[in-house]
């Protein structure tokens, strides 16, 4: 049951991981085309790369367990820009709301088992 647990919880914490890595890639390296999304679903572009460098910093809190407060921090932080952002797509009817449902579920099953594991 241990060996399961953590199973579920590195295939779901290393997906979510490498979305956020593409993610916060995209925000870096494409600022032009993440910039022409932010304002067509209606959010400022001087949040892009803040909130690439919070992406990071929330990956780092919830990988590096050093702070059960951090950690905690991050995933509702994660939470709250995935909801947003499903919520986003799905208000602008463009289709894109699949990355963010995928990420909500991958938050939720990293979060979940997290609490098992490492208890």
């Amino acid at each position: 049951m241990e060996k399961r647990n953590k199973i579920i919880y590195w295939i779901a914490t290393g997906l979510l991981t490498a979305l956020m890595l593409m993610s916060a890639s995209m925000y870096f390296l494409n600022y032009e085309m993440v910039s022409a999304t932010f304002l067509k679903l209606g959010f400022p572009t001087f949040v892009i790369y803040p909130l690439a460098v919070a992406k990071l910093l929330g990956l780092v809190a919830i990988l590096s367990k050093k702070s059960q407060l951090l950690k905690e921090w991050a995933y509702a932080g994660f939470f709250f820009d995935f909801v947003l952002a499903f919520f986003a797509h799905i208000i602008a009817q463009d289709g894109e709301f699949a990355p963010a449902l995928v990420a909500i579920i991958l938050l939720v099953v990293s979060r979940i088992y997290d609490n098992k594991v490492f208890r």
